[in-house]
């Protein structure tokens, strides 16, 4: 295991592609949008092979390159044309850390898990010319917008992999997500998002990571001292080498805005607050996947809605990681979702 799979620094190679001014749902709009991806493999003649994979909150293409995407894998660039996608706002699409006053940083407008797929859906058909995906999958935040890509355009998605999260947030969801936010906030230097340097806010940003490594992983992590083969001595070792390691180089308002298109996603917006009509709209072959120890997004809770999705089943993944097996430090929990996802794609 590298630094680089638990390090935001490394940001490994991209591309940007420029949308132009973009209408937001709320009314708004991002002038001049980049949306910034990776892609791997080669998309074959009659554009029947690609695969599309958002990232989570927090994370970027490249993460999700060094976790799910190699030879031999599930997601094998010989077989498929990969694309990863960064969300707008986690600081390599447009973001409010990388757009000029006077519409970044606290100025930046609130944007939609909608909205992410919408700018999506032009980079896949527009920049690509593909009309159908053969897969679109992503873990925690990239599973509420794969949940968005499955129902508002059902007909573009053949198969959906949603991981480790939810269509429509919960009560308990929206609560554990308000921590986070109210966490960051907290720090006196956050100044309302006027700081002068993100790195002045570590002590919300600290006690941010704080919770999430409280909620993330298992306690059995914990307990068992299941971190220490990644050579980390104690709890405070691995909290600190590790969850603040990967939250005190990023951006707090980008977190911020992250993490409310967290908090507030919801495809029931699609079938006027109906979820059970809007999963209903779903057409694609969709396996949904759950960690059993997941405290962010637990086994009955996905469960539930997997019911109220056509041609569809649940597949259960089991990891002392928790939620954060996400991040591919689990090497069971990695080789169970190649196992998942290769069934699917063999569908």
């Amino acid at each position: 295991m590298t630094e680089a799979y638990y390090s935001q620094k490394i940001h490994g190679p991209f591309e940007t592609q420029a949308l132009g001014d973009f209408d937001l749902v709320s009314g708004e709009k991002i002038r001049d949008l980049e949306i910034a991806y990776a892609t791997f493999g080669t998309l074959s003649p009659s554009r029947d092979n690609a695969v599309l994979f958002p990232s989570w909150y927090s994370g970027s293409s490249k993460i999700l390159e060094l976790g799910y995407v190699g030879p031999g894998r599930a997601l094998d660039p010989e077989k498929y044309f990969i694309i990863l996608v960064n969300q707008i706002g986690a600081g390599l699409s447009s973001s409010p850390s990388s757009t000029r006053a006077p519409f970044g940083a606290a100025r930046f407008p609130e944007v939609e898990i909608a909205d992410d797929v919408r700018a999506q859906y032009r980079l896949v058909t527009e920049i690509f010319g593909i009309e159908r995906l053969a897969l679109v999958l992503g873990g925690s935040m990239g599973a509420q917008q794969t949940y968005e890509w499955a129902v508002r355009f059902p007909e573009a998605v053949r198969r959906a992999a949603p991981i480790a999260g939810l269509a429509r947030g919960t009560p308990h969801n929206r609560l554990l997500v308000q921590t986070f936010i109210d966490a960051i906030v907290s720090d006196p230097a956050f100044e309302e998002g006027w700081y002068e340097r993100a790195s002045r806010v570590h002590r919300g940003l600290r006690r941010h990571a704080h919770l999430f490594a409280a909620s993330g992983f298992s306690p059995a992590l914990y307990n068992t001292r299941g971190f220490a083969e990644l050579g980390f001595t104690t709890t405070d070792d691995f909290v600190t080498g590790f969850v603040e390691n990967h939250f005190l180089p990023q951006d707090p308002n980008n977190l911020l805005l992250l993490l409310r298109k967290w908090r507030d996603a919801d495809v029931s917006r699609n079938a006027d607050g109906d979820l059970s009509a809007a999963l209903g709209r779903i057409r694609a072959d969709t396996t949904v996947i759950a960690i059993d120890e997941d405290g962010f997004f637990p086994l009955a809770d996905i469960e539930a809605e997997q019911k109220l999705i056509p041609n569809s089943r649940l597949r259960r993944v089991s990891s002392p990681w928790g939620h954060l097996a996400l991040f591919g430090a689990d090497g069971a929990y990695n080789a169970a979702i190649d196992r998942h996802l290769a069934e699917l794609l063999a569908a």
